[in-house]
């Protein structure tokens, strides 16, 4: 598509496609449940998997949505005819999703829930649909005019070191209400999952697991082991004389 680049330009550019993609997106998809995007660069073309909890939408009647989007894509960022390719994908578990629930805290805000019952409404179904820990902090003028912040947490949360990078999904959205800016933040820590669904593979590094002991035979006369190694067995033949 373009001249050979340099290694650390090429990802500073790949860098912002993902970081232009993902604002344009959480813009006009947001209504539409908009969880995240992947991109996957192949030889014919570039994929865009947009995660979404309402992919009917996002695809729009008979694909008329997701054809204009991949248009507007296209022509942004100059890609040939058909050298980009726009694909829906549902997210499986929208609890565990934090970008997903930072919105809906965003929406209920928006017509007029009271903050408490939309954060602990959104932390209890989090933790419903299996999560190890959730927080939930609502920061700005809330009720009175000077700002605060309200933090509503449940379960079990880390907050450093690598396991908070596997283990923790983070999302932030900001609320234009009439008293000003609300920032919604949503943190959710996932549980360890074998099959990679629902969480990480691997487990948390402190977790200890007990093994079942083993099986003895029951001892019932007493009985004694010699444990001392074998004496060396001296060879009394004698060494065989080569012909000259």
């Amino acid at each position: 598509m373009a001249a050979q680049i340099s290694k650390k330009r090429k990802f500073v550019a790949d860098g912002v496609f993902y970081a232009e993609l993902n604002e344009f997106f959480t813009r006009e998809l947001a209504e539409d449940g908009y969880a995240g995007v992947e991109v996957r660069v192949t030889s014919a073309r570039t994929e865009v998997i947009i995660r979404a909890t309402h992919t009917q939408n996002v695809l729009g009647e008979k694909g008329r949505r997701i054809r204009e989007l991949t248009t507007l894509i296209q022509k942004r960022f100059k890609f040939a005819e058909n050298a980009i390719e726009l694909y829906a994908e549902r997210v499986l578990n929208r609890g565990l999703c934090a970008i997903a629930q930072c919105e809906s805290v965003k929406f209920k805000l928006l017509n007029g829930l009271a903050v408490r019952r939309a954060c602990y409404g959104v932390v209890r179904f989090v933790m419903e649909s299996g999560a190890k820990g959730c927080e939930v902090v609502v920061s700005g003028k809330v009720r009175a005019a000077r700002a605060k912040a309200m933090k509503f947490s449940d379960g079990f949360m880390i907050h450093s070191g690598n396991p908070a990078r596997e283990f923790i999904t983070t999302a932030v959205r900001h609320v234009d209400l009439r008293q000003g800016v609300l920032g919604i933040k949503v943190k959710i820590m996932l549980d360890s999952d074998p099959t990679g669904r629902n969480g990480p593979k691997q487990t948390l590094p402190d977790i200890v697991t007990i093994l079942e002991p083993k099986e003895e035979n029951a001892i019932v006369e007493p009985s004694a082991q010699d444990f001392r190694p074998a004496p060396a067995v001296i060879s009394t033949e004698a060494p065989a004389v080569e012909a000259v």
